[in-house]
């Protein structure tokens, strides 16, 4: 479980595929000293498990399944990812709850920068702002945001300055990918309203069948 608070910005010193599974190094830096063989680390608001520590450089093995959900297989040499350590019992929850289990991706459709703060608007499936609303949380690559306008298959944000220096948001171009991942809340509200309203339907027809009309 995460924050989506981000920590540091880590360069990406290789990606491999292979048979249809990545591994991908990620130079650290001096950011952490106390690193453990199995901790988890969301990498773009990916949650990837610690693999091998050779000095500053980390490596993480990359399933088929998250290539194919997140932009981690779209990686680069030298192209910078948010990294966030899992969350401890007692830390400050400054972000949402987020879980690092990527919903699918969506793509930058525009900005609109002003003195104060920078407007980003990202186009995502229709099923996905199905299980938003204004006002609430969303995680762009990693990183907790609220979502200010909301319509079919697009939603917008709003960056501070300090989230643009501090993420990869600040680097990101019109048309760029990102990953996305929905509010724990709004995807249990969405499962139980659809399983009651199918539920109802399955009643009604048994029903129905009883009394001769089906």
């Amino acid at each position: 479980m995460f924050t989506g608070i981000i920590e540091r910005l880590a360069l990406v010193k290789n990606l491999s595929l292979k048979a249809g599974v990545g591994e991908l190094l990620l130079d650290f830096s001096d950011f952490y000293n106390d690193l453990s063989l199995g901790e988890s680390i969301a990498i773009n608001g990916t949650c990837l498990t610690i693999k091998e520590i050779s000095g500053k450089v980390v490596s993480f093995d990359v399933s088929g399944e998250t290539l194919k959900k997140t932009t981690l297989g779209k990686l680069h040499y030298g192209e910078k990812v948010n990294i966030e350590r899992a969350l401890r019992v007692g830390d400050r929850l400054g972000g949402h709850f987020v879980t690092g289990h990527v919903d699918g991706m969506g793509t930058v459709q525009g900005k609109k920068q002003s003195a104060e703060q920078c407007a980003m608007f990202f186009s995502v499936e229709k099923k996905f702002t199905g299980m938003m609303i204004e006002k609430g949380s969303i995680a762009v690559d990693g990183i907790s945001l609220t979502i200010i306008d909301l319509a079919d298959g697009v939603f917008s944000v709003a960056l501070i300055p300090y989230t643009l220096t501090s993420t990869t948001l600040g680097f990101k171009k019109i048309g760029d990918p990102a990953n996305i991942e929905i509010d724990m809340m709004g995807k249990w509200i969405k499962k139980l309203l659809t399983h009651t309203q199918e539920k109802k339907g399955g009643i009604t027809q048994v029903q129905l069948m009883e009394q001769g009309f089906l």
